[in-house]
């Protein structure tokens, strides 16, 4: 697919320098046309073979952009703090909002390419990590952004012509390392590897653009043209922009049965065992947490349920077991503008915990195919598509070595409206109950349909959903406990199992 990028493109100087005023001056009005409306995010993925110019176009571009909007990431060998996460955490993080151009360098292809060519990823291992890159780039384009994809190629030849250039200038001698020498002897594999993970990746929604670097003219026109052209038909799209729709419906009810309404919710439990079974599984998760093992491990606890169904006071009686400094709890409420303008499960990524360290949400990514669907907030094809996104953002979170816990806190519709009466008649708990809370029980059904689907469609072998069954809160916080000491402990033996 490198065919067209060999034949050696030229621009005349006389032509570029003609062109060069007019296509700033568009790029401008682009740029800011994009700031005003800030409906989209443009990211721009940088990747190809040493010396056939990438930087050089990225510093045009913001030559010719106003650099005040565009945010220019390189990534180099991840810092240990970005190897205690997913792999993907330094670039979720990285995306820019909605209204802003972001460059990166060095991006979510550069090591599975550069560890292909070097043998030290198997064949199936890189197939796995293409198709989780398509994925996330489809979650990316589906959410709005508008991705570019750059591969810089020269010829070996040409490469080789570039770096005896570029060594035998005393300014210029310092960009050619030995690395690069090391590099062009595998240029073969490289280019063998390069050609494979671009087929696999080159999709619909972000298709690779291959670029000659054989003349900086013609790459910065090319670069610059692809991006005006990109931004200008978005923007002339405008509000009638839609993400691919959904086209499977989600399976009707029938006989009335689902797997909320086969809980018994009241389960007996006198206080004499549970403050027995509270000290001993708060002692036994204080150890868990503080022992060796815990240190290859993060912990990331989801905590979901209908309103006063005691989330909350589950949370606290984990906390009362950890130590202050290893855990967060991280409380979801309605999405800031600052969280808006990027996509929806950035607000999440940005908490993921490092190893050694807990984090608790108190109601989650979930919302997505909770409250969203129930209240209309996104559309169909939104929600719909969150389920395999959700999956693959806590497979990520999985394989980086997260115990990912997450929990349903079901109680009867009795039962909440006996706790809601309580709070609104007890002055000091009156701020835990509000309109909203007494509109959504009219909507029991629609979010216990919900529920289910995000039950059947999200509960997996590495992450499944544990039911606690609320009524009686001192039952529900001693299975709360339980479950995470059990499921901790299930880490730590799998860990010993791998190393025996």
């Amino acid at each position: 697919m490198f065919e067209s990028a060999e034949l050696g493109h030229r621009v005349d100087k006389d032509d570029y320098e003609a062109e060069v005023p007019e296509l700033r001056a568009q790029l401008l009005d682009a740029q800011f046309d994009l700031l005003d409306c800030a409906t989209f995010s443009v990211v721009i993925l940088v990747n190809g073979v040493d010396a056939a110019g990438k930087g050089e176009t990225v510093n045009l571009l913001n030559e010719w952009l106003d650099p005040r909007h565009v945010v220019t990431r390189a990534f180099d060998v991840p810092s240990s703090e970005e190897r205690e996460r997913p792999v993907m955490w330094r670039f979720w993080r990285a995306l820019p909002p909605k209204g802003k151009i972001g460059v990166l360098f060095g991006n979510w292809y550069e090591y599975p390419i550069r560890e292909r060519v070097g043998k030290r990823l198997k064949r199936s291992v890189l197939e796995q990590r293409l198709a989780e890159i398509n994925r996330f780039e489809e979650m990316l384009t589906r959410e709005g952004v508008v991705l570019l994809k750059f591969w810089f190629h020269l010829s070996k030849d040409a490469q080789k012509e570039r770096f005896k250039k570029l060594e035998s200038d005393p300014l210029t001698r310092w960009r050619v390392t030995k690395t690069d020498w090391r590099n062009y002897k595998q240029y073969a594999r490289r280019h063998d590897v390069a050609e494979h993970v671009l087929r696999h990746t080159s999709t619909a929604e972000a298709p690779w653009i291959i670029v000659d670097g054989s003349d900086d003219r013609y790459r910065g026109l090319l670069v610059g043209r692809t991006l005006l052209a990109a931004l200008r038909k978005r923007l002339d799209i405008g509000t009638r922009w839609k993400p691919r729709l959904s086209t499977a419906p989600m399976p009707p009810q029938l006989d009335g049965r689902n797997v909320l309404r086969e809980l018994t919710l009241d389960r007996p439990m006198s206080k004499r065992d549970y403050d027995h079974e509270l000290e001993r599984l708060q002692g036994r998760l204080a150890v868990l947490t503080r022992g060796n093992g815990f240190s290859a491990h993060s912990l990331v606890l989801v905590f979901e349920g209908m309103d006063a169904a005691g989330k909350g006071g589950a949370i606290r009686r984990i906390t009362a077991a950890l130590d202050a400094r290893l855990y967060q709890v991280v409380p979801i409420a309605a999405p800031s503008e600052e969280e808006r303008a990027l996509p929806y499960l950035w607000r999440f990524w940005r908490h993921v915990p490092r190893r050694g360290k807990v984090t608790i949400f108190d109601r989650s990514w979930y919302g997505r195919v909770l409250v969203e669907r129930v209240e209309g907030f996104c559309s169909e094809a939104d929600w719909m598509r969150a389920y395999e996104e959700i999956n693959d953002f806590e497979d990520a979170l999985t394989s980086a070595g997260a115990v990912v816990v997450k929990f349903w806190l079901a109680i009867s519709d009795a039962e909440q409206l006996a706790r809601f009466e309580a709070r609104a008649n007890a002055p000091h708990k009156r701020f835990k109950i509000t309109d909203e809370d007494w509109r959504n029980r009219e909507k029991w059904p629609l979010y216990e349909r919900a529920v289910c689907d995000m039950i059947d469609r999200t509960s997996t072998e590495t992450t499944p959903w544990t039911l606690i069954e609320a009524d009686n809160k001192r039952y529900a916080r001693i299975k709360v406990l339980r479950t995470i000491c059990e499921r901790l402990e299930a880490a730590f033996d799998a860990q010993k199992g791998a190393k025996a």
